[in-house]
């Protein structure tokens, strides 16, 4: 393969990986060096302690399609090519997570993963004669304010709708209601609200503690810089 075919061969895999619709392919339809780029951009991530945050930000600014200051990925994340993934404000985002990106997963501002989550795009043919040689692929949507608890899976296609919790555990094969509570195989739907569960003294808000915190940041960064120039 030349270069310019090799061009046309990356290009249209982007194309099809990024794309919204689902799809399927051969399992080496989608060029190996993309693979290689976000497990090498990973390795450097999970190596680094609290104190790297610049250098943290730095790479997650290379390896996720949409990057957010306020999006905070746990020790031992893991995910297949990382341009798509798009954080859309606040995602808490707990250890082992995976999300296996060979579609577009998008998820929305005030995101709660819990540990050991996995979102997964990607699957395979369920006819033994074709697994081993096709790869299926459909985007994941999480709505704003979601929650998903610990040992979640996510398949492929699936939208949950904004303000839902999904319990520990669960496995979520279809699209979930905004405002609801769902648990179990299949993720059926046990309340729709809240309920009672509201706590009226708390009146703080994670999102204004972040951005003051990072307001803070930048007030000591200059306080430091000013000192050196002095």
């Amino acid at each position: 393969m030349n270069s310019k075919e090799k061009d046309e061969y990356v290009n249209q895999a982007m194309e099809r990986m990024t794309s919204m619709e689902p799809y399927y392919c051969n399992p080496f339809d989608n060029p190996k060096e993309l693979k290689e780029r976000a497990s090498d951009l990973l390795k450097r991530l999970n190596s680094l302690g609290d104190n790297a945050q610049e250098e943290k930000e730095s790479i997650m600014r290379q390896l996720f399609g949409t990057y957010n200051k306020l999006a905070f990925p746990g020790d031992g994340f893991k995910c297949d090519y990382g341009f798509n993934i798009h954080f859309h404000g606040l995602a808490v985002i707990n250890y082992n997570v995976v999300m296996l990106d060979t579609s577009p997963i998008n998820i929305g501002a005030g995101a709660f993963i819990a540990p050991g989550v996995c979102l997964a795009c990607s699957g395979h043919a369920i006819h033994p004669s074709q697994r081993n040689r096709m790869l299926t692929s459909a985007p994941i949507t999480l709505g704003e304010n979601v929650w998903l608890g610990a040992n979640v899976t996510v398949v492929g296609g699936v939208s949950i709708g904004d303000g839902s919790v999904i319990g520990a555990g669960s496995v979520v094969t279809k699209d979930i209601p905004a405002g609801v509570i769902a648990a179990g195989h299949g993720s059926v739907v046990y309340a729709a609200g809240y309920g009672s569960v509201v706590y009226e003294d708390v009146a703080w808000d994670l999102c204004a503690l972040n951005e003051e915190r990072m307001k803070l940041e930048v007030q000591e960064k200059n306080t430091d810089n000013d000192a050196a120039g002095n």
